[in-house]
């Protein structure tokens, strides 16, 4: 099967908001032509990218399909449930869970805690042998990845033994041979564990794909009868189930140890456990210390895929009021096997650090020529502008992430367009005090205007009032929201042609004006022209018409005179005949 990683970024949803940089402890995130996503090899799963975002462009690897097609096998599965489990699945019985779990197709189910309670045992074994030192635990698999690739100098001081979910995969194929074994839990680490070591642990299931799975095949719960063999195999956990809130398998070693100058500390959170673990090598001389280390703050109830939405506390009070510690201390030691450590460490994953020169390269590239303009805003998701640098030269970065860059970029491009624009153009606010106006509107104004300008290109600050006479223009767009057109607006002896828009409703206002005077004199006198033409062909044709009339007159005439004497030289034609 391939595998892909844990984590992932759906590139289409993806809005350029950067946040998953902001919020990544390790800054493994990769951003190109405005798209985020995750560097593998850097990445430690600690799914921040994952809660942050906000379109949910960040996504855990759905495993759910494989997980049908592994019981659909000939080996039977065995489910190790994660103790947080109770604040997940809060009031529901146990053994309605177990039917749920095993009408999905598991053969059983048993918790993680077993597999926790041996390797306290381990540990509280290791620490009575121990006179000094550090000790950092392996229990939680993001925070020994972090460990192993960005404090590579502490990864020695990780105990050999494994995490609680690999030693309880070794348990359960000694008790149930030939099984495979599915963790379910709030981990998205644990899904790295699985692709490591598939022979021990077969695949990890967040508890949304767990509620994904029991949606589509209709099966609620807490309407369940649940069985008499509908319990925890082989049998039930006891001080092993107060792992997931933050100190509680330091609670479990210490119950157990003899060791009582062992210092204990719980650390939670990546950026915690860099801030205290940063520069340590060696404790002072006879010092010894054992650190638990968790990624999620709180512990495993508020890790990245778990849907709690009640206070921390009351989900801490669910795992612990259901913690039960045995009586006396347990020997719960297996063979080395069982507990030994699943994977060796991955290695550094710090890159080398770039020379002055590439670094003032790269600043100079997102206009930054001097220290006063690092700002180190954070708006690149990088808490300073050298580390921003760092990640372009690296190549997870690009200069449009920074804010201030991009800001002054646009400011050019717009000032260039507002030059270009052969008409005025100004902007304002709701006070009618200029925001950015171009120089061919302060032409429009006089020379005063002018003079401003050049003392303060732009006249921001300006009152519009004391230098456009029709402000109240202004005034009534701002006011209706809408926009504003006048296409010949006499002041004095000037007209204009003004256009007013609304750029943010009732708050900011752009106009663009044109001095059509001349314009307008043009047009009268070409109009002025136009009519004499008009009256002079109208005068001719009136003439032509005139001459016209009284030529039709003088040939009516004449033909008349023709016709009498026709009619005249007829009849005298026909008395003569008549007397012969």
């Amino acid at each position: 099967m391939s595998v892909s990683y844990p984590v992932y970024t759906v590139v289409t949803e993806c809005q350029d908001c950067y946040k998953c940089v902001r919020h990544c402890p390790v800054k493994a995130i990769r951003v190109r032509d405005g798209h985020a996503a995750v560097i593998p090899e850097l990445c430690v799963a600690c799914g921040k990218c994952v809660e942050v975002c906000p379109v949910k462009a960040k996504r855990v690897r759905n495993d759910a399909a494989a997980f049908r097609e592994l019981v659909r096998g000939a080996a039977p599965v065995y489910i190790s449930l994660a103790p947080s489990w109770v604040s997940e699945f809060r009031d529901l019985p146990a053994g309605k869970l177990i039917r749920a779990l095993k009408m999905l197709g598991a053969a059983g189910v048993s918790e993680t805690a077993l597999g926790a309670q041996i390797v306290s045992s381990e540990l509280a074994h290791e620490l009575d042998k121990l006179s000094g030192g550090l000790l950092l635990s392996s229990a939680c698999p993001t925070a020994v990845d972090y460990i192993c690739k960005y404090l590579p100098e502490l990864a020695g001081k990780i105990t050999a033994v494994g995490s609680p979910v690999m030693a309880h995969c070794r348990m359960l194929q000694r008790v149930f041979p030939e099984c495979r074994v599915v963790f379910v839990g709030p981990c998205i680490g644990k899904k790295n564990e699985s692709d490591r070591h598939p022979e021990l642990l077969a695949l990890a299931l967040t508890y949304p794909e767990l509620r994904g799975m029991l949606r589509e095949a209709g099966i609620e719960p807490e309407k369940l009868s649940a069985a008499p063999d509908d319990r925890f195999v082989p049998e039930s956990a006891e001080e092993g189930a107060k792992y997931p809130v933050e100190g509680g398998m330091n609670d479990t070693i210490e119950f157990q140890t003899s060791n009582r100058r062992v210092h204990y500390a719980a650390i939670a959170g990546i950026r915690n456990i860099a801030l205290a673990l940063t520069g340590v090598k060696e404790l002072p001389e006879n010092e010894t210390a054992f650190v638990e280390l968790l990624a999620c703050s709180g512990g495993c109830v508020h890790g990245p895929c778990a849907e709690h939405d009640s206070p921390g506390l009351l989900e801490r009070l669910r795992v612990v009021n259901r913690t039960k510690f045995p009586d006396a201390p347990q020997d719960r030691a297996a063979a080395g096997d069982d507990v030994a450590a699943a994977y060796p460490p991955d290695g550094s994953a710090a890159a080398g650090e770039p020379s002055l020169a590439e670094l003032e390269t790269a600043l100079r590239s997102v206009g930054k020529t001097a220290p006063e303009d690092e700002l180190n805003c954070d708006g690149c998701g990088y808490n300073t502008c050298r580390n921003f640098a760092k990640a372009m030269l690296a190549g997870k970065a690009e200069p449009s992430m920074c804010v201030s860059y991009m800001r002054k970029l646009a400011q050019k491009k717009a000032n260039a367009l507002l030059r270009a624009i052969p008409s005025g153009v100004v902007i304002v606010d709701g006070d009618l005090a200029v925001i950015e106006c171009n120089r061919n509107f302060a032409q429009l104004f006089g020379e005063d205007t002018v003079e401003a300008f050049d003392a303060s290109p732009g006249l921001a600050g300006a009152d519009l009032t004391r230098i456009v006479p029709f402000h109240e223009l202004f005034r009534s767009a701002l006011l209706s929201g809408g926009d504003v057109e006048r296409d010949s607006l006499k002041v004095g002896d000037k007209l204009y042609n003004v256009k007013i828009f609304n750029l943010e409703p009732h708050a900011v206002a752009g106009a663009v004006i044109f001095d059509v005077t001349k314009l307008e004199m043009r047009r009268e006198r070409i109009a002025g022209r136009a009519r004499e033409v008009i009256d002079r062909n109208i005068a001719a044709v009136q003439e032509i018409a005139c001459r016209l009339g009284e030529q039709m007159a003088d040939t009516e005439l004449l033909l008349r005179s023709i016709a009498d004497d026709y009619a005249d030289d007829a009849a005298h034609c026909g008395g003569k005949e008549t007397d012969a």
